[in-house]
């Protein structure tokens, strides 16, 4: 098991919770989820905020099972969006989505875990 990273010990300001809204069911899951995004897409790479980088650690640890992942079948090739199988021995699986760059392949997988890990997609520009 890898060493906790210091932002791993602070506390989540990210939360799930929904409350009602004339009717509607709206989904609070932070109240920077702009800026977080934001610094993401800007730099997906390299040193991150700390409440940045907490989200990224709950991310890459998710179960294997699903799990998106990029690959590059050859330098100069698009980057190919896939599924880890069950288990390490399963194939991937293909979603069909290419990306030209690695940096747009990225932000894809950040918009796809956030997904996942908080229920709710992502509604940043």
């Amino acid at each position: 098991m890898r060493p906790l990273h210091p932002a791993d010990k602070l506390p989540v300001p990210i939360v799930k919770s929904h409350w009602e809204s004339k009717g509607c069911l709206v989904d609070k899951l932070c109240q920077d989820v702009a800026r977080l995004a934001q610094e993401f897409r800007t730099c997906p790479h390299g040193r991150h905020s700390t409440d940045l980088q907490r989200v990224l650690n709950r991310m890459r640890s998710e179960p294997f099972a699903g799990h998106h992942i990029l690959v590059q079948e050859s330098k100069g090739m698009p980057y190919r969006l896939a599924r880890l199988g069950a288990t390490p021995t399963d194939p991937i699986s293909y979603t069909g989505d290419t990306f030209v760059t690695l940096k747009e392949a990225e932000w894809a997988v950040f918009q796809l875990r956030w997904r996942h890990l908080f229920g709710s997609p992502l509604t940043v520009e």
